[in-house]
């Protein structure tokens, strides 16, 4: 079967530099001298690597990695919004990635305790392409970027947190008087929301 040069050309240069990874794990390996060998990387963390050296966060997000950059499968995201509801809270998601990644969406929770309509009190997120609207070709920007939006703009729509989900529609202004509430710490019914302003 022949193959358009394009798709030759840009097949070649993702090859080289697969091929130069390789080659320097098995220098490094060849280097140790009875130390332990360097664990070779799945595809899933190839992928994510190239992911993360192409993220384009907004000016509001930031990335962390708390086990240590020898831990990319698992990162913290953080999202302060500039604007809309959540205007001034910080919002903490983690990130665990696969090691079939991108073939499976990454499992993201959100740390911080929020009143949300598509968050739910455990921070699940109810974002799809988190779940039915996953393909292999989105990526972790992708992500970032729907959280972000979940943030600018909640969804009554497609709701975890129904009781929040009815508030937004029904109220938007008992909706915000809500929002900044739980954003500010204390109870709200029987939920007690930390401060997260």
């Amino acid at each position: 079967m022949m193959l358009s040069p394009v798709f030759l050309s840009f097949r070649e240069g993702e090859m080289i530099k697969l091929f130069k990874v390789k080659e320097r794990q098995r220098e490094l390996a060849e280097n140790a001298n009875g130390k332990l060998p360097i664990k070779k990387q799945s595809a899933g963390e190839l992928r994510l690597h190239k992911d993360i050296s192409e993220l384009n966060l907004h000016k509001t997000c930031t990335l962390a990695f708390p086990n240590g950059k020898d831990d990319l499968m698992n990162f913290e995201v953080t999202i302060r919004p500039d604007e809309g509801y959540y205007l001034g809270g910080t919002f903490v998601f983690s990130f665990q990635i696969s090691s079939i990644y991108p073939h499976e969406a990454p499992k993201v929770k959100c740390k911080t305790k929020v009143y949300h309509p598509n968050i739910d009190l455990e921070g699940n997120v109810c974002l799809n392409i988190l779940r039915e609207d996953w393909k292999p070709v989105l990526n972790i920007n992708a992500v970032i970027y729907g959280l972000f939006h979940l943030l600018m703009e909640p969804n009554h729509e497609d709701p975890l947190n129904q009781d929040a989900a009815a508030v937004l529609r029904d109220n938007p202004q008992l909706f915000e008087s809500n929002v900044r509430r739980a954003m500010i710490g204390g109870y709200m019914g029987q939920t007690f929301f930390p401060r997260c302003i």
